[in-house]
């Protein structure tokens, strides 16, 4: 048996294609987001000897400028900081955070230690996790996840 190929289907090449409120015009499709999905922006930093944390895309998230206050809080291996016009910390004219040694010390921070930086525009907040933290939270999750597993 014997078949013809098929031509190729090629759409046209309308100069008129994707020009918004000519008609016929083509509309782009609107991209889905997942259910629930956090409005997080999410990168990563290296605490210098002078506290300094830096990561362009998260505090550029949450537009942060040079003069902002901040109030910095930390717990066990966790830096937050949210703008407070009262806040201790100001922002420097550079995108990076200063975490001052009293709160590196409480929350087991060191110079050259990496953390992963999330940045919350919608709270107006940072936080910075040690590594320490988020293995731990991932092998508490691996736990819970595998718990229906059989061996």
């Amino acid at each position: 048996m014997t078949a013809r190929p098929v031509p190729p289907v090629v759409p046209g090449a309308s100069r008129d294609r994707h020009r918004p409120g000519r008609p016929g015009a083509g509309h782009p499709m609107p991209l889905a987001s997942p259910p629930g999905r956090p409005d997080v922006v999410c990168g990563f930093g290296r605490i210098d000897a002078s506290g300094r944390v830096a990561d362009r895309v998260t505090i550029a998230a949450l537009g942060w400028r040079g003069g902002d206050r901040l109030t910095v809080t930390a717990e066990a291996g966790v830096m937050i900081a949210r703008r407070d016009p009262g806040g201790m910390v100001t922002v420097p004219s550079r995108p990076y955070v200063r975490i001052p040694a009293p709160l590196r010390r409480r929350c087991g921070l060191r110079a050259g230690d990496h953390v992963l930086l999330a940045a919350s525009p919608g709270q107006d907040m940072l936080a910075a996790y040690s590594f320490t933290v988020v293995d731990q939270a991932l092998r508490d999750h691996a736990q819970v996840a595998g718990e229906g597993r059989r061996p």
